[in-house]
């Protein structure tokens, strides 16, 4: 029966274990709990591939008690109340751990029910979730769990998961691997820090650099190849799609133009245009706004070229408009002052349009004097003092002119006239 390599070559052993050095470490907490045997419940929150479900297995292991593997996705309560029903006997004579994946897709009433079991201390939870736990798990969980945070597999830590999986298959296979000089580095650096993924490469590279000498050949063209398409992690309902989101529009804000060009980079290689459309469009009016009008239309169209042109093409138009906002003046007058007025509005404080604005019907008939409208085009700079506001609000300010040459110009074009 075919087995993958990441589960053969799967560590058995916490020195094994590649990465996560800050919890694992020579005086790492995890490594000391683990070491203790007093094993808490515990929320593993990480990306995938990153030993969360090889660490659960080794505690398993080290304590001594029968682990128990469920998928949030297709288990039910039902699963958790058998588990349950093996305590105390000879199929979990010292407890039982309750390794749940991907717990985030447990319903808060499943979760409830979960509780009731671990409560009592004789199923210990091990819950991982590629989501942020403090969104998706529920409180009470939270609060009589640990979380530890697994941090994606760096480049080099990756090189040393992928060379055990070479010197394996040499093993287990009784043949020799020819390593062309980068081949085993691209694997590890295009895995994105996912060792599964790494894992995987190898096999195919072996699969496919087997030589009539009985070597196997494993060249940089192949793993080149192979990983064309990086494995950067993205899912577009996840935690890392959220993170890429903010970090573009936290690069155009902070006038970064290589950080903003690099996480344009990714949505474009994870085929994510409508994304990296919109965060763009929102940056120009939120971050530059009436300090530069004008990018607004600009970028518009560089994004109207993008989505008509398609990929690979739209980087063109979208690299334009990056670089463009990057190294624009800044102002968020706007955003501030629109915001400022929405919480006005939701907090109710409204009060009735001025009698002299209103839209009554003398408006239609050439007799807005009779409501005391002033009309500004006939006074000299086409402005007259007037009430706009309602009473109650009637001093209220939402917006400042931002300190820009185009809004301070604007400034000093009014203060001029209203003097």
């Amino acid at each position: 029966m075919y087995q993958p390599l990441a589960d053969l070559i799967r560590p058995q052993t916490l020195d094994d274990v590649c990465g996560q050095t800050h919890i694992l470490g020579p005086n790492g907490l995890l490594r000391r709990i683990i070491e203790s045997g007093q094993i808490p419940n515990m929320i593993f929150y990480g990306p995938s591939g990153t030993g969360k479900t090889t660490i659960a297995n080794i505690i398993a292991k080290q304590t001594q008690r029968k682990l128990c593997k469920l998928n949030a996705t297709t288990a039910s309560t039902a699963d958790i109340k058998e588990i349950y029903a093996q305590l105390g006997t000879f199929l979990a004579p010292n407890g039982v751990l309750l390794y749940l994946d991907e717990i985030q897709y447990f319903s808060k009433k499943q979760q409830q029910t979960l509780l009731e079991y671990i409560e009592n201390g004789k199923i210990t939870l091990i819950a991982s979730t590629t989501e942020n736990p403090y969104f998706y798990v529920y409180n009470a969980i939270l609060s009589r769990s640990t979380v530890f945070e697994f941090k994606p597999i760096t480049a080099e830590e990756a090189l040393k998961g992928v060379r055990r999986a070479v010197h394996f298959l040499e093993e287990k296979d009784g043949v020799t691997a020819v390593c062309e000089g980068g081949a085993l580095e691209r694997i590890a650096q295009a895995c994105g820090g996912d060792l599964r993924k790494a894992a995987n490469a190898v096999e195919l590279l072996f699969s496919a650099g087997r030589q009539p000498d009985g070597t196997v050949r494993l060249t940089l063209a192949d793993a080149t190849q192979l990983t064309q398409v990086s494995a950067m992690r993205y899912d577009r309902a996840g935690d890392d799609h959220y993170d890429d989101l903010s970090a573009l529009m936290k690069s155009l804000r902070g006038s970064d133009p290589d950080a903003a060009l690099h996480y344009l980079a990714r949505f474009l290689e994870s085929g994510d245009l409508p994304g990296a459309c919109r965060r763009i469009l929102c940056s120009a009016s939120e971050d530059i706004g009436l300090a530069y009008p004008q990018a607004i239309a600009i970028v518009k169209a560089c994004v109207d070229s993008a989505l008509q042109l398609g990929l690979p093409e739209a980087r063109l138009p979208l690299a334009n408009a990056v670089i463009l906002l990057a190294t624009a003046p800044k102002s968020n007058s706007a955003c501030m002052a629109i915001d400022a007025a929405i919480a006005d509005v939701k907090a109710g404080k409204t009060g009735n349009v001025p009698r002299e604005l209103q839209n009554v019907h003398a408006d239609g008939t050439g007799f807005e004097r009779d409501q005391g409208y002033l009309y500004p085009h006939n006074f000299p700079g086409h402005w007259v003092k007037q009430q706009y506001l309602p009473d109650e609000i009637k001093d209220r300010k939402y917006y400042t002119y931002g300190d820009n040459k185009t809004e301070q110009a604007a400034k000093r074009y009014w203060d001029e006239i209203k003097k």
